[in-house]
């Protein structure tokens, strides 16, 4: 195995090197995406003063008519309506501006989720094909086939849950994903996430705390429910670094008429201008910290609105970053129409 590792690596670290021209690109991307930002901002910095300019001078010459006619009722029409075409002009002006910047800033994010689209699906397809040329040598034996085969699987489940989070993006961003109301039960559902995402990271189990009562279980969508709660640990771990340490937390709310679920870690945290942004399609923290794990932008949203699609809401809490974030799902204890 260590051989084929050694390779394996080796191959990762040419890949890497090798296509400067594409790690070129997405700054180049980057370049022409600001550019095309600061059109519309000059548009609207030069034609606003023009029509400002102009209303004033349209102003003076009324003015002007006025006192050497003498006609106010017929000239102080001309005046109001020069001043609603004023604000009529402003307005869709400022409205133009804002909509486009907005277009320009979502195809940016999209640029964005693209190239890390790009990344997740080349980098597993590269350790498979790495892993079947291993094989294909004669001498290899059998356990490092195994091992190999192991890792092929890792990949594939990886691609498969990817491929998946993609999929339902798309299908809630366009309210294509219905819902199936049903009694479940959160600490069985919570400890079998858990074990999921301490197997897919490759971390201790008991790393990820479940701390939900037994006889919990809360009127919902079951399978939303399922992604829900494995995005958000699946979140929690991979922005916690070396130090991975979860908790999962549930109770009823009496009060509010409410089930509260919490996912706690003590990782990177979130700066507070982005807590409500993280929920946003494509959206990624601009710091470091993120940039250096793999994401597209879509966990939190797929989470978002799945939790919306069954009545409930979700929250980020973060005191800062570097300590730790907590998201609380809240679910009605029962729908309306339940």
């Amino acid at each position: 195995m260590g051989g084929a590792c050694g390779a394996w690596a080796s191959a990762r670290s040419s890949r890497s090197r090798a296509p400067d021209h594409a790690a070129r690109y997405p700054r180049a991307v980057a370049r022409r995406s600001v550019r095309s930002i600061s059109i519309p901002i000059t548009f609207g910095a030069v034609t606003v003063p023009l029509a400002a300019a102009l209303t004033v001078g349209w102003t003076l010459f009324l003015l002007n008519r006025i006192s050497e006619s003498g006609e106010v009722v017929a000239n102080v029409w001309l005046l109001v309506a020069g001043l609603l075409a004023f604000v009529v002009i402003m307005a869709v002006l400022v409205m133009f501006t804002i909509f486009l910047a907005r277009e320009i800033l979502e195809v940016r994010r999209q640029d964005s989720f693209i190239d890390s689209v790009t990344h997740e699906l080349k980098s597993p397809l590269a350790s498979m094909k790495l892993c079947l040329q291993t094989l294909d040598r004669e001498g290899v034996p059998e356990d490092k086939r195994a091992a190999l085969r192991l890792m092929m699987r890792d990949d594939i489940d990886r691609l498969s849950s990817f491929i998946d989070e993609v999929l339902q993006a798309n299908r809630l961003a366009h309210g294509e994903m219905g819902v199936e109301l049903e009694p479940v039960a959160l600490r069985e559902l919570a400890d079998r996430m858990a074990e999921s995402v301490a197997s897919r990271h490759k971390v201790a189990r008991e790393r990820i705390e479940v701390r939900v009562p037994s006889g919990l279980s809360v009127y919902t969508d079951r399978v939303s429910m399922e992604i829900v709660l494995r995005n958000l640990i699946d979140n929690a771990v991979k922005y916690s670094g070396d130090h991975v340490e979860i908790t999962v937390d549930a109770r009823i709310d009496e009060a509010a008429r409410r089930t509260v679920i919490e996912v706690r870690d003590h990782g990177i945290g979130i700066g507070k201008a982005d807590l409500r942004r993280v929920f946003n399609r494509f959206f990624r923290v601009a710091s470091e910290a993120v940039r250096k794990r793999k994401g597209t932008g879509l966990g939190l949203f797929v989470v978002s609105a799945l939790v919306k699609n069954v009545g409930g809401s979700v929250a980020a809490t973060s005191q800062g970053e570097g300590l730790g974030t907590t998201f609380t799902v809240e679910l009605p204890l029962r729908r309306a129409d339940g």
